[in-house]
């Protein structure tokens, strides 16, 4: 078995990609629990939220490095349609994270109305997984697109 640096640096981007994708399905649920209870648990919700898009953004700076190794290192050029699409959907997601869930999360304590919060919570949520999801489906599948 011949291993080379660019399955090692692979490898390291499909774990970084479970972990940035993973969290978000734990999110749905953790956003799910938080309707309706008392304020000590809401705050240990509202703060394992805050942990976890932490986690995912930390993953996702792994994501990035690991990818532009691969970029670096493989067969494939900066120039190809799937990798253009790849870093603009990138770029949109982590923009999405840093203000989606951070700015909703600032404003659930002053929420006069937290099911409308909540619901921005989980709409956000799902929408990050689409992106991430959009994301891995141009990396698997490296589609020609001009």
């Amino acid at each position: 078995m011949n291993v080379t640096v660019y399955d090692i640096i692979l490898y390291f981007h499909i774990v970084s990609a479970v972990l940035a994708i993973g969290p978000l399905f734990v999110l749905l649920l953790v956003i799910k629990q938080l309707n309706g209870v008392q304020q000590e648990i809401e705050r240990s919700y509202v703060s394992l939220i805050s942990v976890a898009v932490r986690f995912i953004m930390h993953a996702g700076h792994a994501l990035v490095v690991t990818g532009a190794l691969l970029i670096l290192f493989g067969p494939w050029p900066w120039h190809t349609s799937w990798v253009i699409m790849t870093l603009g959907v990138m770029l949109l997601s982590a923009f999405f994270l840093a203000s989606g869930f951070t700015r909703v999360l600032r404003r659930f304590d002053q929420a006069e109305d937290k099911r409308l919060i909540l619901r921005k919570l989980w709409n956000t949520t799902w929408i990050y997984i689409l992106l991430m999801l959009v994301m891995l489906w141009l990396m698997v599948q490296k589609p020609i697109l001009w």
